[in-house]
């Protein structure tokens, strides 16, 4: 039985991860932060089978010792400041979460010993301002966010200890991918969300940023069969994953509001305050790297994602 680590374990991708390994027969430890992580009887209602132990990416010691306890054959990096606005607010906590975060955790590997395989959650908003469409693992990073920025030393500093000592380290460069399980605070959440609620009479309005931004969106069950089988490979590289088709925001509020039978025009509004202080206008991935090394491609369409999305916030409150 193959042991895996994983940081974030209470997150979207974290869940759907824990839940693919333990399919597979893997003995899944989660770290969390404290005893009071608001977020844990979440997971141990969801994912009973999965093992939870503290640690925190802010704490060199907590990391140490949880490797060497748990003696893992691979850790998966997903734990982050990931709410993307929310960079601008707290960037001095998103660099020390999001990138140097991704050092402690290399560290700890590195001093532990042993064949651990380590996998880091890159974000395609490390493309940021691009010049060229789609994307791919050759695309120059021009990051336009606090997050984005962190990602990108994440990103380095992992290729760097897998050059600089020999471990086994690889990066995923995941494009949008979400789920019904993703936050609320989200735009995709927050669009599904407002559609299930609209529909039964709970909210009268939703007010975006940017419509016209474009984003390639996927199933995060579908983009964690993708860090795994990364993991599987005789040597380490780094992959794009995504679907390679890029909708804009406006395309997802009307998909949703389509699945619900109401016109989208009619209770959707903008606020120039909503929009970024650095917009990323258009990402869009090509996957092909990871469709012939990994054997992967994406299963949900974009249509259908939406879907499962805004009838699972219809199920949610109508409780």
């Amino acid at each position: 039985m193959k042991t895996a680590l994983i940081t974030g374990i209470t997150g979207q991708d974290g869940r759907y991860l824990a839940e693919y390994l333990l399919s597979l027969g893997y003995r899944v430890v989660g770290m969390v932060r404290g005893q009071d992580n608001p977020r844990r009887s979440l997971v141990q209602e969801e994912l009973p089978d999965v093992e939870l132990a503290t640690g925190d990416l802010l704490d060199q010691a907590s990391l140490l010792s949880l490797i060497a306890r748990v003696k893992p054959d691979e850790v998966y990096n997903l734990a982050a400041v990931s709410f993307v606005p929310l960079s601008w607010n707290q960037p001095d906590l998103t660099g020390e979460v999001t990138g140097l975060g991704v050092l402690r955790v290399l560290e700890a590997i590195r001093h532990v010993g042993g064949n651990i395989r380590f996998y880091q959650a890159s974000s395609s908003e490390m493309f940021g301002r691009v010049e060229t469409s789609p994307q791919n693992e050759s695309t120059r990073f021009h990051p336009r966010s606090p997050y984005g920025v962190a990602k990108c030393y994440g990103h380095h500093i992992t290729v760097n200890y897998r050059e600089s000592y020999d471990l086994y380290a690889c990066s995923g460069i995941l494009f949008n991918h979400e789920s019904p399980r993703r936050g609320p605070e989200f735009v995709t959440r927050k669009i599904t969300r407002a559609a299930a609620r609209i529909k039964l009479g709970r909210q009268k309005e939703l007010v975006l940023g940017n419509l016209d931004s474009k984003r390639d969106w996927g199933f995060a069950g579908d983009y964690v069969q993708a860090m795994h089988a990364m993991l599987q490979l005789p040597s380490p590289d780094d992959f794009v994953i995504g679907t390679g088709v890029a909708h804009t925001v406006r395309d997802f509020v009307e998909t949703a509001f389509a699945a619900v039978e109401l016109p989208w025009e009619a209770y959707v509004g903008t606020d120039a305050a909503l929009v970024r202080p650095a917009e990323v206008d258009h990402l869009r991935a090509d996957p092909r790297k990871a469709e012939v090394q990994l054997g992967w491609s994406p299963t949900v369409a974009f249509e259908e994602l939406v879907r499962m999305m805004v009838e699972a916030d219809l199920v949610a409150e109508s409780r």
